[in-house]
């Protein structure tokens, strides 16, 4: 009986986030009301304050499934065998980016970027900031499972050269977010080429690096 009611409690959280994130997309942030959310997940709105105070929780919460979402996608990537350093990395950045706009809008992706920014030590603002940190420890995660596989060389901060990539993606994610009309294939083609400066400089020593360098010939 415990577990019919957590399934229950589960797949009702899952309607109501699902309603807000259309709701949000359709009417705007500022546009949706909680009223309206909660007829389109079919429950009360007295429903959806037992689970968020308000819209900015609603939002929190999408954009942590968003989050939790493409990180199960990464874990499964980074178990697979790479061939490549260039693909590898290329890919794990390619589900990252095209799952962002899965749930989330780009005014959703800026309401949330704003609220973090402004109060960067709110709860909102910890938790923001902790989603970026699982997703570079993934980056760097990545990054030592192709060392193990000998397409990065042994001498490289793995660290180091993972935060770096992040950091770049993550600027990027926000020029992609800020641009209206920018589409994903293309904020993807500028980060293949930016992060190649990296990946090859990192993989050129090891006996995968030539393999690495075709990689980069075939995706530039």
């Amino acid at each position: 009986m415990a577990g019919l009611r957590q399934r229950q409690k589960a797949d009702r959280e899952q309607r109501i986030l699902t309603a807000a994130a259309d709701l949000f997309r359709d009417a705007g942030y500022e546009g949706a009301k909680i009223e309206a959310i909660a007829e389109r997940a079919g429950v009360s709105a007295g429903t959806i304050y037992n689970y968020y105070q308000n819209k900015g929780d609603l939002l929190v919460a999408i954009v942590a499934m968003e989050v939790n979402e493409v990180l199960k996608a990464g874990a499964v990537h980074i178990g697979r065998r790479h061939q490549s350093a260039v693909k590898a990395v290329d890919r794990l950045v390619a589900i990252y980016i095209g799952h962002s706009l899965v749930y989330l809008s780009k005014e959703m992706w800026r309401e949330a970027m704003a609220t973090a920014t402004r109060q960067p030590y709110s709860p909102f603002g910890r938790f923001f900031s902790g989603l970026d940190e699982r997703l570079a420890e993934q980056v760097c995660g990545l990054l030592v499972e192709l060392r193990r596989a000998g397409l990065l060389a042994d001498d490289i901060d793995m660290a180091s050269t993972g935060q770096l990539i992040f950091n770049n993606l993550n600027m990027m994610f926000t020029v992609f977010i800020k641009a209206e009309p920018m589409t994903i294939p293309q904020v993807l083609a500028a980060i293949k080429r930016q992060q190649r400066i990296v990946l090859l400089r990192a993989a050129e020593r090891t006996s995968g690096g030539i393999q690495a360098s075709r990689g980069a010939a075939e995706f530039s």
